[in-house]
């Protein structure tokens, strides 16, 4: 409590956050690695989009604390434009910069390959649209993912040659939105997010 009269006390300073050091994915990161992509996406609406394996990028970047990656960015480079596959940082290590330095480095380094255009796809995970929208992307369009449980696969998908459908991911328009919503339980928007090279 301060008195009357007394002077104030002075205000924090808020604490620079670290430098983070980011450098090319290396073979031996892939266990660390996909265990920070499984925490990472683990409380968003992409929970259940596990590999067992590394899939390549054209580029893949990491960040590494105590010999175990911590952020990871993945992005394929098929031309002018570039598709950010993943950018993840694990949930322990979140509010550190981490992402944003991952994807400041992709970006300098697809300038200087003559990138011009920056996609990356994502759904409506609160967090991930700010950080993205901060960063300079906006969104172009939208269509739906639609995950069908065994239970409403039927109403979606036939099977021949006596097989039959366990559950199913589609895609649909986005104008079907409201109907896909009161058929199936995970329908989620898929929104494109573009930042163009300066």
């Amino acid at each position: 409590m301060r008195l009357l009269g007394a002077p104030a006390e002075p205000t924090p300073k808020a604490k620079p956050k670290p430098r983070v050091a980011v450098r090319d994915y290396e073979p031996a990161d892939e266990v660390s690695w996909l265990r920070c992509r499984v925490l990472g996406l683990l409380d968003t609406s992409y929970y259940d989009d596990v590999w067992p394996v590394r899939r390549r990028a054209d580029l893949e970047l990491v960040v590494r604390s105590d010999n175990v990656v911590i952020g990871a960015i993945d992005v394929s480079v098929p031309g002018s434009s570039a598709t950010v596959d993943l950018v993840v940082v694990h949930p322990d290590c979140r509010g550190r910069g981490i992402a944003t330095a991952l994807l400041d480095e992709a970006l300098r380094r697809l300038e200087r390959c003559g990138v011009t255009e920056v996609e990356a796809w994502t759904r409506s995970d609160p967090s991930a649209l700010k950080w993205y929208a901060r960063n300079g992307f906006v969104e172009t369009s939208r269509y739906l993912h639609v995950h069908a449980s065994a239970e409403e696969v039927g109403t979606a998908v036939s099977a021949r040659h006596g097989l039959v459908p366990a559950g199913a991911f589609l895609h649909a328009r986005i104008e079907r939105e409201a109907e896909l919503r009161q058929r199936f339980e995970r329908v989620y928007v898929c929104r494109r997010m573009v930042r163009a090279m300066p």
